[in-house]
């Protein structure tokens, strides 16, 4: 490295535009920061100007986390599309542009910045971005790829060619054959892969982006972090540490839990403390299915009368674009129906929400986030994967932690006399106690890896440790 470069890190930071990846990618940068390094964020207009427009934050969303004594500065990149464009509802012209456009307007604004700050020393960027390495062999800077998601799932993507090799993959055609051959992984059913692997049509940009990114790029990547924990999935850490430096550092959130420095929400956030506070403990299930994925309306209305007729209280987030029509999510006049029994708001701050001691249970979408932030907060789930890996996650959840239960078990189809059931089960049954002593038992993990001397700190100070030996 030059002689004019600092001894602590200056790391340029993309986190991929959505909301799932932004959140713990904000949380790394504190955490960086607040062990010395430099950090330079980059979010793209269009994340920028819908976090702006969703809350109260200024021009740089990190002013108050500068406050602190953080060294964090801010910066915007183009993703390629203007800031009109309706993302969520076009999702494969917006993948598009992240794969063909997007990386030009990195590569001009990351070149500007080393061009000015001879300090900068390394480009962190997220597993899925299929342009780390060329970006940063060009302007010599260490590849820090940020993976935000299990290791097992990761491992599943390393290993595209096994899995077509054995037909589990393009096409899955061997439904019924356990899959006992990744390394790392010591089995997984075919249909607990993720829904991009179990897709008949793998001719799509995901697909490609998958193949660029994770099954190429990352492994050449100088390190990778990782969002997860090392008790919880050790034998394939074990394992990817085998292949390069792999660093579990998880889970990544604030000191305070729900004192965040930095707004990481694209829409206005309702406040459902209030109402919640009128509510013995533990006796109102949470229920929301993430900032990105789409539902259909028959599978809301199943959902929404099952909540009806298991007679628990509910908070339900459902966001304005959960399915991609212009008319109403639920059936009609159901709010009012549920109006003495539930609160159904388009968003809230999730944090809050679930750390609320009214808060028995989570029905949730599997998504990596909302999985570890219940189980920080003690709380069981019911599993309604909807894409990507949350069905891989939902293996995680019920078969291997037994912290949740599955929304539908036998035909895999959401019914209302189903969701009813789990409702109860989950709240008040017998089976609520096995998972309620389950997830108390990977809570205290998750406090254990992030205390002075546990697996997450440890990994996190190695990291710091030999990146700085790299640097020399």
């Amino acid at each position: 490295m030059s002689d004019q470069r600092t001894a602590n890190p200056h790391a340029i930071f993309i986190p991929y535009p959505l909301q799932g990846h932004l959140i713990p990618s904000v949380q790394l940068a504190i955490k960086l920061a607040s062990n010395g390094f430099t950090i330079t964020f980059i979010n793209t207009q269009s994340i920028h100007h819908t976090l702006t427009k969703s809350s109260t934050t200024t021009q740089d969303v990190f002013a108050e986390a500068r406050k602190s004594g953080l060294d964090i500065r801010y910066a915007t990149v183009s993703d390629g599309l203007p800031l009109g464009f309706d993302r969520s509802l076009n999702h494969d012209q917006y993948m598009e542009s992240l794969f063909h456009v997007f990386s030009a307007h990195v590569d001009e604004l990351v070149g500007n910045l080393v061009k000015y700050d001879p300090s900068i020393t390394c480009l962190i960027a997220d597993s899925f971005f299929v342009w780390p390495s060329m970006i940063s062999n060009k302007y010599k800077l260490l590849n820090i790829s940020f993976w935000i998601e299990p290791a097992l799932i990761l491992t599943l993507y390393y290993h595209l060619d096994l899995l077509k090799k054995n037909g589990h993959y393009d096409p899955l055609d061997k439904f019924d054959d356990v899959i006992d051959y990744i390394p790392g992984v010591t089995s997984i059913k075919p249909t607990d892969l993720m829904s991009y692997l179990q897709a008949a049509d793998t001719n799509t940009v995901v697909h490609r982006i998958i193949h660029k990114s994770l099954f190429e790029a990352t492994k050449k990547a100088d390190f990778i972090i990782c969002n997860t924990i090392q008790e919880l999935e050790s034998h394939t850490i074990w394992t990817l540490n085998h292949m390069q430096p792999f660093y579990a550092i998880g889970p990544l959130f604030p000191d305070g839990f729900t004192q965040e420095l930095v707004s990481t929400s694209l829409w206005s956030e309702s406040d459902c403390t209030s109402w919640l506070d009128h509510r013995p403990p533990k006796s109102v299930l949470y229920v929301s299915f993430g900032s990105y994925a789409h539902t259909s309306k028959h599978e809301l209305a199943e959902i929404a009368y099952g909540l009806v007729r298991s007679g628990v209280s509910f908070i339900w987030v459902l966001r304005p674009d959960i399915v991609s029509s212009n008319d109403d999510a639920l059936p009609f006049g159901f709010e009012d129906q549920v109006k003495d029994q539930g609160l159904i708001v388009p968003w809230c701050n999730q944090k809050t929400t679930i750390s609320h001691g009214s808060i028995g249970g989570f029905l949730t979408h599997c998504g990596w986030n909302s999985i570890l932030e219940s189980i920080w907060c003690g709380v069981p789930l019911i599993c309604f994967p909807l894409l990507t890996d949350q069905f891989t996650n939902r293996k995680l959840v019920v078969d291997d932690w037994k912290i949740g239960m599955n929304s539908c078990d036998e035909n895999l189809k959401v019914e209302r006399e189903e969701v009813s059931k789990k409702v109860k089960d989950l709240m008040i049954g017998i089976k609520s106690n096995e998972v309620r002593n389950g997830v108390k038992k990977v809570q205290k993990t998750l406090q254990d890896a992030l205390g002075k001397s546990g697996s997450s700190q440890t990994n996190f100070n190695r990291f710091i440790s030999e990146l700085k030996v790299k640097m020399r």
